[in-house]
């Protein structure tokens, strides 16, 4: 599968691919659910995980970067084809799972923007519109990686940058007006992030810790920094694969984090506490502001930006993970309907069966009350199964120091063997905790049955880890 000129792309275009993967402005309002206590959650992600995760992939993808495959290559060389189609799969199948989340705020924003905010909590409005505007996506994707990597580029820089700096903006007018900074100034008695000294309310600066379900929260904070790797299976489409891969990295890891932490303490700064709706804070900030400031038709505009930069984003994951699926397929390891490509050479036959999935998932909508639980529910599920594939990332990349020394890494993580054992250790002790985190429900939410919840979650993650499992072959070539 090696790349032709038409199929070539920079190190800033896969940089801007991979954040595009990663960043989605409806992550900024989960975060700003938690004020102050945001800098402990956003630390924990930051150094924990998208550091060690953004190490250990950039080393990896340099040392496979003139093989395709992704994820599935790395695990498969360190421990063998079954457990790399799984790693595959789980980032796959997560992948799956987490569409409907972020369509779920597209369709917010289009609420917004036609001057119907209460539709982004009108379930049957999120199912109809996630639907629709995936199946769009998936007809973008099969045009093939050129057109991709336009729209996620530009749809990346218009739809998530743009309203990501506007909304940041906007905090510092407002401050700079004079106006109440809300998160200094916590009206709802929430434990795990105020405390009352003297009878008033104070923000806390780390989270008040009475039980697991204080902390659920982490487990969907942190798959907002998950997806850096993601974009590995089009190494061999840069010019210099070994020396651009790691420069892409990295520039992605910047952007996230920049744009994620300086984003949520913006809508922190702008919304009280019991306005900060997981599906519509975002949008319902700018509506606040922007009627402040006598212009409440710019919050259509930002609301059709952020709409196209969701649909860049889910274009950019169409591309990915399916890919490397495409490539244990041609290896033999699912049966021959996996491996069927389009004119593009694009896998129009796992996008078909993806895309089914979306939409059964997407249905959810229409049956849950509360949209903002249905939109946890599904995170948890989705941080789960992804999790399990970072566990088995940080194993391989400590292996394969020691089996395959002698591969051509161009990157390597910093510090030799040790170096590896403490990042790749770091993350894995780090990515264990969250999954187990990860299983129980927020005290933030109104999830009804504790019990329930957890079998669904832990149900979904048993059946979905067992698939690749049960139907994985033996690869019949080596690509």
């Amino acid at each position: 599968m090696a790349a032709t000129s038409s199929t070539k792309i920079t190190y800033v275009s896969l940089a801007l691919m991979t954040a595009a993967a990663v960043i989605s402005l409806r992550g900024l309002p989960m975060m700003a659910k938690e004020e102050l206590t945001m800098f402990f959650y956003i630390g924990f992600a930051t150094f924990l995980y998208l550091i060690p995760a953004s190490l250990v992939a950039a080393e990896l993808g340099s040392a496979f970067s003139t093989k395709g495959g992704g994820v599935y290559t790395w695990i498969k060389a360190a421990y063998g084809s079954r457990m790399g189609f799984l790693a595959i799969w789980l980032q796959w199948i997560q992948n799956v799972v987490w569409y409907p989340t972020v369509l779920a705020f597209a369709a917010a924003c289009i609420g917004y923007t036609i001057g119907k905010p209460e539709l982004a909590n009108n379930g049957t409005f999120v199912g109809i519109f996630s639907i629709i505007i995936y199946w769009l996506a998936t007809l973008l994707a099969l045009k093939g990686t050129d057109l991709i990597s336009k729209v996620t580029s530009y749809g990346f820089v218009v739809g998530t940058v743009i309203p990501g700096v506007v909304i940041i903006l906007i905090a510092i007018v407002y401050i700079f007006k004079g106006e109440e900074i809300q998160f200094l100034h916590p009206q709802e008695n929430v434990a795990s992030i105020v405390k009352e000294v003297d009878g008033r309310l104070h923000p806390r600066l780390f989270p008040f810790i009475g039980g697991v379900g204080d902390i659920a929260f982490l487990a969907g904070i942190l798959l907002l920094f998950a997806g850096v790797e993601v974009h590995a299976v089009h190494a061999q489409e840069l010019d210099n694969p070994q020396k651009d891969f790691p420069k892409s990295i990295l520039l992605a890891g910047i952007i996230i984090f920049a744009l994620f932490t300086f984003g949520s303490l913006a809508v922190a700064t702008v919304l009280p506490y019991d306005q900060i709706d997981l599906q519509a804070g975002l949008m319902e900030a700018f509506r606040v502001i922007f009627t402040k400031v006598g212009v409440p038709w710019a919050t259509s505009i930002i609301g059709i930006l952020a709409a196209f930069g969701v649909l860049a984003g889910v274009t950019s994951w169409i591309s990915g993970p399916s890919r490397g699926l495409l490539w244990t397929a041609k290896e033999g390891v699912l049966p021959p309907f996996w491996s069927k490509t389009n004119a593009n050479g694009v896998q129009i036959n796992i996008l078909i069966v993806q895309g089914c999935i979306v939409t059964i998932l997407s249905s959810l909508y229409f049956f849950m009350d509360n949209v903002s639980v249905a939109f946890f529910l599904l995170s948890a599920l989705t941080i789960g199964l992804y999790l399990i594939m970072y566990l088995m990332m940080y194993a391989a990349g400590i292996k394969l120091r020691y089996t395959e020394p002698d591969l051509p890494r161009t990157y390597k993580v910093p510090g030799g063997n040790k170096g590896m054992w403490f990042f790749a250790g770091i993350g894995f002790v780090a990515t264990l905790f969250s999954f187990v985190v990860a299983f129980f429900p927020p005290t933030q939410l109104p999830v009804g049955s504790p019990a329930s919840y957890v079998a669904m979650v832990a149900g979904g993650t048993i059946i979905f880890v067992a698939i690749p499992l049960i139907i994985a072959k033996k690869p019949h070539t080596h690509l």
